[in-house]
């Protein structure tokens, strides 16, 4: 199988795009993570588990571009498995969106609350706080990342 020139040039444009809609969708889940009573920890979570302390005492620094790095980098991968969604389903449609963002959906809170959360051995009621505010984040962050692929992959 041989690709056109123009199309790998879209498909690169398209991965790039899917860093910046990812950083922009960073930014909108703060929003919804600074309302929520556990929305903050989930950063301060991972980077307990990165450097091996209790969240409450992992470096906020860490914390804060750990949540960046894993915003900016989960937009090419929402990128990644929309072209594997498309090639499936037959080409771009509103099917393959909401296909691949429900899977994004489901491996963004089953990485989080299945391998990062249970390791600092936090309260188990505080584990469930934390995986809601979790879930409830990465549905913001996807409301803000799907539109702006979207609308991005369509004007290239």
């Amino acid at each position: 199988m041989v690709v056109e020139p123009a199309a790998s040039i879209g498909v690169a444009l398209r991965i790039v795009l899917g860093v910046v809609a990812g950083v922009v969708a960073t930014l909108g889940m703060d929003v919804a993570m600074a309302r929520l009573p556990e929305g903050e920890t989930p950063p301060t979570v991972a980077a307990g588990v990165l450097t091996e302390q209790a969240p409450d005492t992992a470096p906020g620094r860490l914390a804060s571009a750990v949540h960046y790095v894993a915003g900016g980098a989960t937009g090419p991968l929402f990128v990644t498995l929309l072209f594997l969604v498309e090639g499936l389903l037959g080409g771009v449609s509103a099917a393959s969106y909401l296909l691949t963002t429900l899977l994004l959906f489901g491996l963004m809170v089953a990485f989080f609350v299945g391998v990062v959360l249970p390791r600092p051995g936090l309260a188990r009621q505080r584990v469930s706080a934390i995986g809601r505010d979790w879930a409830l984040s990465a549905a913001a962050y996807l409301l803000v990342l799907v539109p702006l692929v979207w609308i991005g992959s369509a004007a290239l």
